[in-house]
């Protein structure tokens, strides 16, 4: 499908993006926060408008504390915070909004955004459909494994195809669960290897190539040509379950149960239509609800 391509937007990210960074000056008629959909919405529209996909899709986090990540490791995203009576009623409103707009959304308690979006990509790839994982979350680089696959941090302007990222973050993307289960990622619990940093982690991928092959030959660790090799080598034969925990947790899933379609897209001008009233009906008529019927109009000429 020649210039076809699958957006795949980790919604979650910005949600919560919306959510930190914008002032608390947006209310429901009932007192409810709003500036997290606003900011959301405000995305959604101008990417919607921008890139005029025939294929995307959204995932939302909906699992914390009880995807089956938890079961491996209990400590798992221990550290996070559920969502408060606000964010909650925000996070459920921004999905509605997503799929008044016609957008395919995912979400569930037994799976996290990213093994949908993760999901999602094969899928798209046995339609022969590039993917591009719109996200500020560099542990989904390892999506993109096509050779016209993209990360696309939307916010900042940065989109990196699979050479890109690699210079970025010294690993290559389907590296990159291997290089978090060495190094750990505090921001999801993760363990790591103590003492193994991000330049440790990373020669010894390069050299290695992912944990199986490292495990095989971790005799040799000690005589390659890195600081405090033997001692690196020590750590490894140490911690070596907990790196294979730890991978458990960073690989994502990419065959969530009953997804098994890489869905269409089509916006309509009357799917823009009814989101101005739902926003008029918050409390968002204005800028945001311009803005669905200014992008209405275009459809309509």
């Amino acid at each position: 499908m020649s210039g076809s391509r699958a957006y795949l937007i980790d919604a979650s990210i910005y949600i919560f993006r919306a959510w930190f960074s914008l002032p608390d000056q947006w209310h429901t008629s009932e007192g409810m926060p709003l500036n997290a959909v606003y900011g959301y919405t405000r995305f959604l529209l101008e990417f919607l408008r921008q890139q005029q996909p025939s294929h995307v899709a959204a995932t939302f986090d909906e699992s914390l504390g009880s995807c089956f990540r938890n079961e491996l490791y209990p400590a798992y995203k221990a550290s996070r915070d559920l969502p408060d009576e606000a964010l909650g009623f925000q996070l459920n409103t921004c999905r509605a909004i997503t799929e008044r707009l016609g957008i395919p959304s995912y979400g569930g308690a037994d799976y996290e955004a990213d093994d949908y979006l993760a999901s999602l990509a094969r899928l798209y790839r046995r339609r022969d459909i590039p993917v591009t994982v719109v996200t500020r979350d560099k542990d989904l680089g390892q999506i993109i494994v096509g050779p016209n696959d993209q990360w696309w941090d939307y916010a900042a302007g940065v989109c990196l195809d699979v050479d890109a990222f690699t210079a970025r973050f010294s690993v290559r993307p389907d590296q990159f669960a291997d290089y978090l289960a060495l190094v750990g990622d505090p921001v999801d619990d993760v363990p790591g290897v103590p003492g193994i940093g991000a330049k440790t982690a990373a020669a010894l991928l390069r050299v290695f190539g992912d944990l199986d092959r490292l495990a095989a030959n971790l005799g040799q660790v000690g005589e390659l040509s890195l600081r405090g090799a033997k001692r690196v080598q020590q750590r490894l034969e140490e911690h070596w379950p907990t790196v294979e925990l730890a991978r458990s947790l960073t690989r994502l899933e990419q065959r969530v149960p009953g997804l098994d379609r890489a869905p269409d897209f089509e916006l309509h001008a009357a799917q823009l239509h009814d989101l101005a009233h739902y926003l008029a009906e918050l409390g968002l008529e204005g800028p945001l609800t311009r803005r669905c019927v200014a992008l209405a109009r275009e459809l309509e000429v």
